[in-house]
């Protein structure tokens, strides 16, 4: 048996253009990522890493290169299957968390499973009292320190990854 990795990135190139000036921010990255693999990735301010991140989670196109996550080849068929793929697979945490600001922490927690239309309550509030934030599952954004959006962000991020773990009834740790 053959183990593909669970992302790979080849050729992938980018770039902007600011006024006639064209930047390129990436030239050629290839890399793979085991199912399970920890990566960690770092530079200075304006390297490309958040242009790399959003290129490998199908929200950025890349001029030239290919990104396959799970077999499913991303920028192929369509931004709404990508969506789906990101939706039921993929979780972020952004820099600026993208909380919605007329939802309390765990609305925004139950975002992803809503869009799949499988709400997951319980799964919701559990992610919700492991990042701490059990007695504050119920207030708004604008009632939380940033410390405490992210931590929502975290929990947002991490419903789909627990989701499929326990639908294989795997126990929750």
């Amino acid at each position: 048996m053959i183990d593909h990795p669970q992302l790979s990135a080849t050729d992938v190139h980018r770039s902007f253009k600011i006024g006639s000036r064209k930047i390129d921010v990436l030239r050629g990255i290839s890399l793979e990522v085991q199912r399970g693999e920890a990566v960690f990735l770092c530079g200075v301010s304006g390297a490309g890493k958040t242009t790399l991140l959003y290129t490998l989670a199908g929200l950025e196109r890349p001029e030239a290169g290919e990104v396959v996550f799970e077999g499913h080849r991303l920028y192929r068929n369509g931004s709404s299957a990508d969506a789906k793929v990101r939706n039921e697979k993929m979780g972020f945490v952004f820099q600026s968390y993208f909380l919605l600001p007329e939802l309390t922490a765990l609305e925004n927690v139950l975002v992803p499973s809503l869009i799949r239309k499988k709400q997951q309550l319980e799964l919701a509030v559990q992610h919700l009292q492991r990042v701490g934030l059990g007695d504050r599952m119920n207030h708004l954004p604008s009632e939380m320190s940033g410390g405490e959006q992210q931590r929502v962000a975290i929990a947002r991020a991490l419903i789909n990854h627990f989701r499929r773990r326990t639908d294989r009834k795997s126990r929750y740790r």
